[in-house]
Formats: C-alpha cells, sequence, structure tokens
C-alpha cells in the first residue's frame, strides 16, 4: 500500500476518535431542563462535584449571584448537594425566559398553557383576575420587548424535605394597552416602552424526576 494511503488512514482514524470524544463530553442544557441522570460511583473512587471549592476558593456559580457566606449562598450549596448537575446560572436564563413566557399567558389572557409551571394557588389568581377582566369586556393588548435586569433576591432549602425556594427580581419592557368592548384605549399607549417590575418566587423538590420549577408567589 502507498505511503500516501496509508498516511490518510492514519488521519482519517485520528479525526474519528476525537469527534467520539468530543460527543461524550460536549452537551447543551437549558435552565429548567432537567438535570442529568446520576451516574454510579466506582467503588473505591471519588467524584468531584461543580459545588465544591478549587484550591480552597469559593464557588462562583453561586457567589456570582450571592453574597458569599449568606444564608441564600448556603441554600443554594444544600441545593447542589442534593442534584450535582443544578446550576444556579442557568436556572437564572431559564427563568428569564420562564418570566416572559407567563407574563404574556397572562396578559393575554390564556394561563392554560402555563399551568405546570405555576403553583395552584397562583393559577387561580390569575385566572380570577383574567375572569374579572372579561367580565367587564376589557381585553390586553401587550408585545414584550425584553428583560431589561435579571436578579437572584434570596434562596431557601429546607435539608429534610428537599423543597427549594428560589426569588428572583425582573425588569422586563413591553408596551400594553387596555382596550374596551368597542375596541377603544382606555388605558397606556402601543407606543410607548414600559417597565414591568416583579419579584417572583419559583420552588421545586430538588432530587425529584419532574424538571419543572413553579411559581408560587408574585409581587411588585
Amino acid at each position: 500500500m502507498d505511503n500516501p494511503v496509508i498516511g490518510l488512514l492514519i488521519l482519517g482514524g485520528i479525526a474519528l476518535f476525537l469527534i467520539l470524544r468530543l460527543k461524550s463530553v460536549l452537551g447543551t442544557r437549558d435552565g429548567f431542563e432537567a438535570p442529568p441522570a446520576n451516574t454510579p460511583t466506582p467503588q473505591g473512587r471519588s467524584v468531584r462535584r461543580d459545588f465544591e471549592v478549587i484550591d480552597g476558593g469559593p464557588d462562583r456559580d453561586i457567589i456570582d449571584h450571592v453574597d458569599d457566606g449568606s444564608e441564600s449562598a448556603r441554600a443554594l450549596a444544600g441545593m447542589k448537594l442534593v442534584e450535582p448537575g443544578f446550576s444556579v446560572t442557568e436556572f437564572i436564563g431559564g427563568a428569564r425566559g420562564a418570566y416572559e413566557m407567563i407574563l404574556m399567558a397572562f396578559e393575554r389572557g390564556d394561563v392554560a398553557e402555563i399551568e405546570d409551571f405555576l403553583a395552584e394557588d397562583v393559577y387561580e389568581t390569575f385566572v380570577s383576575v383574567i375572569a374579572d377582566r372579561e367580565d367587564k369586556g376589557l381585553r390586553i393588548e401587550a408585545d414584550f420587548v425584553g428583560v431589561r435586569e435579571v436578579g437572584l433576591e434570596s434562596a431557601t432549602f429546607d435539608r429534610d424535605t428537599n423543597e427549594a425556594e428560589v426569588t428572583l427580581r425582573f425588569v422586563g419592557e413591553l408596551t400594553s394597552v387596555v382596550r374596551n368592548e368597542d375596541g377603544e384605549i382606555v388605558e397606556g399607549n402601543p407606543n410607548e416602552i414600559k417597565k414591568q417590575r416583579d419579584v417572583w418566587t419559583f420552588a421545586r423538590t430538588m432530587g425529584e424526576d419532574d424538571p419543572n420549577w413553579r411559581l408560587v408567589a408574585t409581587g411588585g
């Protein structure tokens, strides 16, 4: 066999090996996605978890969002102990998308599509407000512009029940008008972008198969 052919076969084998290695390492995850399944640890080997400190340093995924040593930091660390795949940064990214989805579903008056992301009492409150709006012959037309700010206000974790709560502060931007039965604008300006400030609390039992965080409290 000619030397050039042998060289091509060797290079092809190396390329195939690298592709297989990359596929085994790389992956994508979104903020509210289910965590990867835990794999058994071979006996006698230790696994270094993402939340553990490196060379005595703090977990940047936590202290980038809350003060080091705070109650919230300890709560987030506790969540990672139960669910090592949990990432605070990815959670906040997912919450950003959930904020737009939930807010706009409420504005449109169609919350059935987001019921799985709401606690029962929050869902019932949303339904009641929407029904009252419809009884008055009012409807809202809104367009979401974007999320200007997301910040982590606080976090709590019950180590006995594994119940976690994370409170986030949102500043969104949208256009919104309220129209009456005749289609007349009674509130708002379709050409004016307004800021929407909300403080929402999401909850979930860590370590469970259900990946959904649910909105359990709202405020402004």
